[in-house]
């Protein structure tokens, strides 16, 4: 029992003498020895994100569209920001003084002791402004990072632009990895391709003292990490063709898509109005985004793909006699009247075979093409035969890429408006309408929509005799160029390839000796084919349309132009067209120098209708 009992006393006499022991070391370091003391409050480690380069994108020609600008963001750390001179710090950022208060606010909400940041996007020539004023600033620090420059102004729906993520979409699992403060794509290219564009972010450490001033790296650089830079892309643009058609656009509304029809690779993609992408990097974006999006002509407004509620118009009646072709209903020789009891048309030469129905855009002519379509007879109720007939032509509409989304490589693009049996079952009523209900819909009017995109894309089938390749803006990605294999994909027509020759017999006549003359490059030896259209706006003037593709042996170009308030397409549309396809082809302007000064003139603006 003894020996017991001593045990215990040796076993806390051990204890106790550790614990004085310990005791008199946390005495000596903190009031005896201050070199630990110093060491906190002259030293500290900060985390320093190394931003990678964003991936640059090039045309199609080498030319560089999208490059990196160096920008700086002020950062703050609220602990650290004590007695700060809060107004000496928005006259020098250039803010006022409630909104440097706001920002203060915001930082301790979002972390007392986390850097986050309070000034964003400072220019080479704002730092340099601001840098030797930071020692009177402690708790603030320079990030350096880079912003998007636009060396051409151009491209701006489409390259789109990037922007703060924001606490939305730091919630969204998605976009798991990303930050506050982090930028990120928010439209055009830049959003659809940011997984490739954005690269990886390193980490510096770094010790400062307690002013924060640099004392160089923790621990040599052993735990920092480099950043990796995102891929370079190349882009399907010519940007000289896309130049020059903004250059015809401007001051217009409306839109030109240029593709290349063996590939689907878009050459020039022109939303009016449009604006300079610089707008959206420096630290006045978010002034300058809300200036675009409240502007009444809508210049943040993605034509191209998103303009998808107004009618096609004429050239629609080109899908019309591809369709009754297939079907069988009519051939190149059927020959109609042009009987204006039908519908109203202009004068011209009657009756007419298809090939000059096209050229003359007879609107009797396809009434009576697509009543054939329509009603074939297989109900001897003419309700019922006038809807299966409709089914039957939605159904080979479709295979054209109207009425859906094509898939091109951004976001936003609308599906368009095609006429169904449910949409008029649900105004009219069941076995309640019937042609004379739905015959607008012969000469491209009604209850259709189509985006210009898919005006284009419309072409692209014409030139290729029956197929289109996905519409697509970027060519190959990283520095081994590879394309990316959905972007090239095929999808074929319902209708066989020799019902597409009559067709463009007469389109070609439509630009030789018709309403689309002053699209014609006859004098340098370039066969045009193309469609005029009128597009009817309740709204005010008619909007004007014009598709085509040349030449007419292995086409290089298929493009549609939309004008609105353009009135006709022969006006309007069809020189633009015809001077974007010889900028094209030629690289130059000479047959058409007439028609590029009437188009820069604006006068068929100012055409009163008939």
């Amino acid at each position: 029992m003894n020996y017991l009992e001593n045990r215990k006393y040796v076993i806390q006499s051990i204890f106790l003498v550790v614990g004085v022991v310990y005791a008199l070391r946390l005495f000596y370091i903190q009031v005896v020895d201050s070199s630990y003391k110093q060491a906190a409050e002259t030293n500290a480690i900060k985390t320093v994100i190394q931003y990678p380069f964003r991936g640059l994108i090039y045309d199609r020609n080498g030319e560089l569209l999208v490059q990196n600008t160096p920008v700086y963001d002020l950062m703050i750390v609220p602990k650290e920001a004590r007695n700060i001179d809060t107004l000496r710090l928005a006259s020098m950022l250039d803010i006022t003084l409630e909104d440097a208060r706001e920002r203060f606010k915001k930082a301790r909400a979002y972390s007392w002791v986390k850097p986050s940041i309070f000034q964003q996007m400072l220019s080479t020539q704002d730092f340099a402004h601001i840098q030797d004023n930071l020692i009177d600033f402690p708790g603030f620090y320079i990030n350096a990072r880079t912003a998007r420059g636009y060396p051409h102004q151009s491209l701006s729906h489409a390259l789109g632009y990037i922007a703060e993520i924001s606490p939305k979409q730091l919630e969204d699992s998605t976009y798991k990895g990303y930050r506050p403060g982090d930028y990120i794509g928010k439209s055009g290219i830049e959003m659809a391709y940011e997984k490739y564009l954005m690269g990886k972010r390193g980490v510096k450490y770094k010790m400062v003292n307690v002013r924060g001033i640099d004392k160089g790296s923790f621990k040599d650089g052993a735990y920092d990490t480099l950043s990796i830079a995102g891929q370079n892309m190349v882009s399907t643009i010519d940007l000289d063709l896309q130049a020059y058609g903004e250059y015809l656009m401007n001051g217009a509304k409306g839109s030109i898509v240029a593709i290349e029809p063996k590939t689907g690779e878009i050459l020039a993609y022109v939303s009016a109005p449009f604006y300079d992408p610089n707008l959206f990097t420096g630290k006045d974006y978010g002034k300058n985004y809300m200036q675009l999006l409240q502007d009444p002509d809508k210049t943040m407004f993605n034509r191209p793909i998103m303009a998808d509620r107004n009618p096609p118009g004429s050239i629609f009646k080109l899908t019309q006699a591809l369709i009754a072709l297939e079907d069988g209903v009519i051939d190149p020789n059927t020959r109609y009247a042009c009987n204006k009891s039908l519908v109203n048309c202009h004068p011209h030469p009657s009756p007419l075979d298809l090939r000059g129905a096209v050229q003359h855009s007879c609107n009797p002519w396809f009434f009576m093409a697509y009543k054939a379509l329509i009603n074939q007879g297989k109900s001897k109720n003419t309700f019922t035969d006038t809807a299966l007939g409709l089914k039957d032509w939605r159904e080979h509409v479709l295979t054209f890429g109207f009425g859906k989304k094509l898939g091109i490589d951004i976001p936003g693009e609308k599906s368009g408006i095609i006429a169904s049996t449910d949409l008029y079952d649900r105004v009219y009523g069941k076995n309640r309408w019937k042609y004379s209900t739905i015959y607008s819909l012969s000469i491209g009017q009604g209850e259709l929509g189509v985006t210009p995109l898919q005006m284009a894309n419309f072409m692209a089938v014409v030139a290729n005799k029956g197929y289109y390749v996905t519409p697509h803006l970027i060519r190959s990605i990283g520095e081994d160029g590879k394309p990316l294999a959905d972007n090239y994909e095929r999808h074929y027509t319902s209708v066989k390839p020799h019902h597409f020759e009559p067709i463009i017999e007469g389109m070609a006549e439509v630009v030789r000796a018709g309403t689309g003359r002053k699209a014609s490059l006859d004098k340098i030896g370039i066969t045009v084919c193309g469609k005029t259209g009128t597009a009817q706006n309740p709204q005010g003037p008619d909007h004007a349309v014009f598709v085509a593709f040349a030449p007419k042996e292995d086409p290089k170009i298929a493009i549609a132009v939309y004008v609105e308030h353009g009135k006709w397409g022969g006006q309007s549309a069809a020189p633009i067209a015809g001077l974007m396809i010889e900028k094209y082809m030629t690289d130059s302007i000479s047959a058409l120098k007439v028609q590029e000064k009437w188009v820069l003139s604006r006068e068929y603006l100012n055409i009163k209708s008939k």
